[in-house]
Formats: structure tokens, sequence, C-alpha cells
């Protein structure tokens, strides 16, 4: 297990480690491009999406465009040197999404189209370094109706901009201060999907009453930011600006380091106190923006992440982030994803100090690619591969079940260790349990916020029966009507050639042993396995045969003969009139529960396994172990009924100094017996045989029941106790997570005159003369 974790997450570091590569691209263009009304935004492979709410002959958008055309040819050239790529794409700060391939974008019933590539985790991870941001709102008297309302919905915005690597609480403030959330009074929550969500349902319940009076809650939220981390730190204050002496409050806590940043958002048309709010965001490192309307908060809410990210700007910090996992649909399937992205941004001297971030550079990873490297044969029946990030969420796993504390603790921390436990685990749609002791071996991969385990459990098909047999021999054998190989496994790499592709992998096989496909890339120790397994079963095609011309030895019923072996192997057979029987769909590929599949052998193989476990002993006559499979078993006596117990002399009472020791001596007349001991509410079968020509003995005794151990189906569970103090402290529970490693929340050459207002700074396209550069370049 250790030796199989450690190689698969090498591999593993290898494939992310080229998609990583492949957005690593140096990009460097000067050109001059006159705005045109009928430039157009539609290639051949590529598309260009621009949301319906950011205008799309905006100069700044047709530039941008133009500008990023060069990133065409490094997609193409990227997939062709990884043709497991996905999706492509560069995000741009003005709105446009470029993406490779290009797809055909479908509006909403509305004839909307509301995808903003600038809401995608992926574009505010790379944007940003973790941040701790505590939005302050306004519901004094002076925000109702309207206000209100748009008021809610930049919280709301806001709130989406915020990930699982970021913390939050949400302050509204009146006459007095009051935590949305008394539960999380005083504190910071991970700002994961869950605590987002609740403060949403909060959010919509909010009233507005009294006189605004902004000094104390914003006292109350650097008192909690003080306990917070060393990244970036937020105030987000949202108020109409109807407000009392509010100074010496930033004077007190915030300067002259003014670590805190401070962003406001003056709700409404009324400008009376404009001057106050974007007071305190210039004077705070902060970003001031005027929110009249509905439509204007979406892009008033993204210019914080700009100025957040522009200590890593300046300081030409490339750093690359992996997202959560994701359903995207891919070649019309969903399939589950990770992105990996990171920022693009001007070098122009000009303007190097404010920081202008330019977009996000990204490509997606389908998680059924990553976890091809963990291939089912060499996990055994029951085993299984699993990926968790940073922040403890199961990034990868065949049942998405959750996983033990203890477990988990450790692998979210990066450890390398090992693990035993007795588990339960359903199968069959849930409908039934197995009983399984499992041992979990795990370590991170490196340069990701990942890490991986592996479970393999004890007992029936912990190891690997293997032999040797000509490929003439097993090719012959295994290009038979009755059999079929797990087509989701990978025996032969069929997707880095276009040409192979459309193969099944039993075709890609074929093709690699008969010496048409020579170049095919596959893996010798499962194809070895898989042709010994196709001789080695070869015999039941002739069997089952047999018994189909044979009627009168059929019994009624039987629909279909099968088996299936550790390779993927599966051999069949259909008797007549299946098509009239409930069997038809049996081992089809629609029957994903009866098949071999990436996550799991099919559910009968799976429950087989489970009950002819078994333990073997060669005794001598006396009944001592001399070979077990285990050492410890070795010289211990195993007292079994075809061994009879002798008493040399009966005696009532022992006396001082006498010892009775009890011996056994096989009966030499019984050549094979079997029998059954109970142990409990279970009971063993045992088969014991002679060794001919000598005093030996070969003992077979079922293990599934342990003699050891008492069994109890049903366990009364004492009833859970539900109240407000019960549900309090179970919200304000921090989820166990390693936070990145990497900020940039300060660079000595920002300009922060650049806070919103008149005082907007633009990056001019008009005479394009830039140089995007992602660290590096692809060779």
């Amino acid at each position: 297990g250790e030796e199989l974790v450690k190689k698969f997450a090498e591999e593993m570091e290898e494939m992310l480690g080229r998609k990583m590569k492949s957005v690593k691209v140096k990009l460097c263009k000067e050109s001059t491009f006159q705005v045109n009304n009928n430039t157009a935004f539609s290639y051949v492979s590529f598309n260009i999406q621009v949301p319906t709410n950011v205008y799309n002959q905006d100069p700044d958008i047709l530039n941008g465009v133009y500008m990023s055309e060069a990133l065409n040819d490094i997609f193409v050239d990227n997939f062709q040197k990884d043709p497991t790529l996905t999706w492509q794409f560069f995000g741009s700060s003005t709105g446009f999404f470029r993406l490779y391939p290009g797809i055909q974008w479908t509006p909403d019933e509305n004839g909307v189209v509301t995808f903003d590539c600038r809401n995608r985790n992926w574009y505010i991870q790379a944007a940003t370094s973790p941040k701790d941001v505590i939005i302050v709102v306004d519901v004094s008297g002076s925000m109702k109706g309207l206000r209100l309302t748009i008021a809610k919905h930049t919280i709301n915005t806001i709130l989406d901009t915020l990930g699982e690597n970021d913390f939050v609480n949400i302050i509204a403030y009146s006459d007095y201060v009051r935590y949305v959330e008394p539960c999380f009074k005083g504190i910071l929550v991970q700002a994961d999907l869950d605590n987002r969500e609740h403060f949403k349902l909060l959010i919509d319940e909010l009233h507005v009453k009294g006189e605004g009076k902004v000094k104390n809650a914003m006292k109350e939220s650097f008192k909690i930011l003080n306990e917070g981390s060393l990244c970036n730190q937020a105030i987000m204050l949202i108020t109409d600006g109807a407000m009392e002496d509010f100074q010496d409050v930033f004077q007190e806590f915030n300067w002259p380091d003014r670590r805190v940043r401070v962003f406001t958002y003056l709700i409404g048309r009324e400008m009376t106190f404009a001057e106050n709010v974007k007071w305190i965001a210039c004077n705070n490192k902060g970003y001031y923006t005027h929110v009249s309307t509905l439509a204007d908060v979406q892009e008033n809410v993204m210019e914080y992440l700009h100025v957040l990210s522009r200590p890593m700007v300046i300081n030409h910090d490339h750093d690359i982030i992996w997202t959560e996992a994701y359903m995207d649909s891919v070649a019309q399937s969903l399939l589950m994803m990770t992105s990996v992205a990171m920022p693009v941004f001007s070098k122009k001297e000009e303007t190097l100090s404010h920081g202008i971030l330019l977009g996000v550079v990204g490509t997606d990873v389908a998680l059924r690619e990553l976890m091809r490297l963990a291939p089912r044969y060499k996990l055994g029946i029951q085993g299984y591969a699993f990926l968790i990030t940073n922040n403890g969420y199961i990034l990868s796993h065949p049942d998405l079940r959750p996983l033990t504390l203890k477990k988990k603790t450790a692998m979210v921390k990066g450890e390398t260790g090992t693990l035993s436990l007795d588990v339960r685990t359903s199968v069959d749609k849930g409908r039934r349990v197995l009983f399984l002791r499992n041992d979990y071996f795990y370590t991170d991969i490196k340069e990701t916020p990942f890490s991986l385990g592996i479970v393999l459990s004890r007992g029936y098909g912990e190891y690997i029966f293997t032999g040797n047999v000509s490929v003439e021999d097993g090719l012959h054998d295994l290009l038979t009507p009755d059999l079929t190989i797990a087509n989701e496994w990978t025996y032969c790499e069929t997707d880095i050639d276009p040409a192979h592709r459309k193969l099944t992998q039993l075709e890609a096989v074929k093709k690699y042993l008969t010496g048409k496909e020579p170049d095919l890339d596959c893996d010798s120790q499962l194809l070895q396995q898989t042709l010994f397994d196709a001789v080695v079963s070869a015999p039941m095609e002739a069997y089952w045969t047999a018994l189909m011309l044979n009627t009168s030895g059929m019994e009624d019923g039987i629909e279909t003969a099968f088996l299936g072996t550790r390779s993927g192997l599966l051999r069949f057979q259909r008797y007549a009139g299946i098509e009239k029987r409930s069997g038809r769909s049996f081992l089809t590929s629609t029957d994903m529960e009866n098949i071999f599949t990436l996550d799991h052998f099919p559910v009968w193989y799976r429950r087989a396994a489970e009950y002819p476990d078994i333990d073997c002993y060669a005794i001598d006559n006396n009944g001592f172990v001399l070979i077990s499979k285990r050492r410890s078993d070795v010289n211990v006596t195993l007292s079994v009924s075809p061994l009879a117990y002798v008493h040399k002399k009966k005696v009532d009472i022992l006396q001082p100094c006498d010892t009775e020791y009890p011996s056994f001596i096989y009966e030499p007349s019984v050549k094979e017996t079997n029998s059954i001991i109970k142990c409990g509410r279970c009971q063993k079968m045992f088969v014991v045989q002679q060794i001919p020509e000598s005093n030996l003995l070969m003992l077979v005794v079922q293990a599934d029941c342990d003699c050891s151990s008492r069994y109890w189906f049903f366990v009364p569970l004492d009833p859970v106790q539900h109240n407000a103090s019960v549900k309090c402290d179970r919200m304000r529970s921090q989820k166990i997570r390693r936070r990145p490693e990497s900020c940039h929340s300060y660079h000595p050459q920002e300009n922060a005159d650049d806070c919103g207002g008149a005082s907007v700074i633009s990056l001019s396209y008009v005479l394009l003369l830039l140089c995007l550069s992602i660290a590096g370049s692809i060779s």
C-alpha cells in the first residue's frame, strides 16, 4: 500500500504538472488596432463569449479580444502535446471569455447569457490571495425600499466572489450593531457553500429601522479582523452615506499601516454623502463605487478583486491555483472536473504601480482521467483510490462518501501515513451492506493542494494470482464471442493519438498484440494478467455450451452463466428465451452496477468475494500449526473435531504439583472430513484432509465468522438532543483545513490613490503595447 500510494501520487503529480505547464504561457504583442463595429468574435475552433450585461462593442472588449488572439495558437499547440486537455480558456477582467474548443452559447428563456467568467471560482481564486472579509450593511431607516433591495443584491454578489480559502462574517447596523447570524458573533467563518447560502437566507430577512451609526460597526469589524489571518483583510461597507463622525475609528484601528482595506458601496441615486463614503475607501487602500441601480451591482462589486490583486501583479507573482470539484459538460457527458488557473497582468512600466490585472488563463481537468492512474486491478476487489483538497473536501471518491475524521485530518495537513479501520460500505445502490477491514494509505501530491489516499481491503482479493502464457495462446482465447474486458479501464492508452480514440479497449489490445499498432502505450502487467485469465477460463465456454445443449442438465429459470476475473475479464453465456426474461439488461453497458467500471468491480463480484474468506493451515497430527500466512499462528494448537482429546488420567481434584495438559491426536482412519464450529451468533465451516505420506493435514477454515467477537445486528441509539445551543456550537465549529501558503497582501510600490470615482485608471487599448507574462513558456 505504501509503495502503491507513493507511485500513484508521483504519476498524478506528473500529469497535473503537464496541465499546469499548459497555462504557463508567455505572450508578448505589440500592435495597433482601430475600433470597428464589424469586428467578428467567432473562429473556426474558438469562440468569444460576452455576458449580456457587458457591451460587446466597448473598445476595451474589442481590443482585448484582438490582443488575446495569440492564445489561439498556444491552445492548439497545447492540445497537440496533451490530447487529454479538455477546455482551455482566458477570462478577461473586462468580462469577455475566450474558449477553446468553441461551443454554441445558448441564451435562457429571456434571451440572456448570464455566464460571466469573472464569477467563476477559478477566476476569483487566481485573481486574489485568501481573504478575510467583513460585510457591513446599513439597515437604518433611510435604506428602505429600492436601496435595501440593491444592498441585499450587493451582499449576495460579494458572497458569490468568495470561496473555501476565504473567511467572512456580516454585520448590520442602525442605532445598534448586530450580527445577521448571532451564532457567528465575534468570529470569522469559512466562506464555503453552506455558509454562503445560509447568509443569503438571513440577508433576505433584513429590515430597516432607526438611525445609521457606522462607528461602532467599524470598531466591531476591526476587532474581529485583528483575530484573523495576516493575509488580505477587507471591510465591505454598504450604505447610502448618512453617517455620524467616523474618521477617528480608522485612526485608532487601521492607521498608519492600513492593513485592512475598506471598500465602500454608495447605494441609491443620492450623492449628498458621496465624499464621505469615498474618503473612507481612499484613506484605507480600498475602492469607492456608486451603485444606483441593480444593473450596476455586478461590475462595481468586481472592482474589489482587481484592487486586492495589485500586490501580486506588481510583484509579478504567478501563483497557480486548483479549484474544488464541480460538474461540467464534456462531449455531451457530465463529468466531475477541477480547474487549474493563473493570473495574467500588464507589465507596462507606466501603469505598473496600479497593478492592472488583465485576466486569468486556465484549463479544466477531468477527474476520471486523473483516477485512471490508480488502476482498479492493482487495488483489489473492494479497494479504491480517492482525493481530497486542502479544505477537506472530497475531490474524487467512487461513492463520494464522507471520510473518517482521523484520516481526513492527517490528509488535509498533507501528511503521509497509514490507518486501519473496520468499515461498513454499501453496494447495490445502497440496498446491501458489506463489512470490511480496510487499510488506508495516504500522501500529498506535490505542487498541488491535493492529497491522495488508497484503500486496500483485507481478506479475499488481497493478492494477485499471476501466470505466464504465450501471446499467441492468450490472444486466441481472448478473441472469443463470449468474452469482454472492462472498457472503462486502461489496458491501452487510446486518448493520445486521435486515430485511436474510437477504438474500444478490446480492439486496442488486439491491434497492439497483433503488431498492427505497436506504438500504442499499453499496461504490460494488466495485459499479461488478462491473457492468463483468458487461457485459464477458456474451458468455461465449452462447459456452458454443453449445458445449454443438454436441456435435462439445465435447471429451470437459468438465464445467464457468467464469470469475472480481477483483470476485468468477463465471460458470459445467455441461454434461449433470454429476450423474454427479466435479465435482458444484465451485464450490458446500461447495467453499471453489474459490470467492471472505473469506480468499482461488479456488485455480484464484490458480494461473492466477501464470503468465501478462508484461512488455510498445515497442521501436524497433534494439531500444532506448522504453516500459516500469519507468523503468530505457528506452534499454536488448533482444536477441531477430528482431533480427539486424550485424557491420561481422570482426577476430580488436582493435588499440589499435579499439572493437566490438554493434548490432541489425529484419528488416522479419517482421510477427510468437514464440520461446523458455532461461534455465538455465527458459525464457521471447516474442511480437513490428510496430506499423503506424512503426519500432516491441510485445514481450511471459513474466516468470515470471528469467534473472538460478539456480533450485534441492531444497536439502539441514544436520542439526539436538538436545541439552539447545540445548533450554534455546530455552526461555529470550523472545518479541518490547510490554508494556502501563498499570500500577497502588500507591496510598497502600490498606488493606492486609484480608489474609485473620478480617479479610475484604465489601460488604453487604442495603441496597445503590452506584454502579458505568465511565468515561462511552452517548450
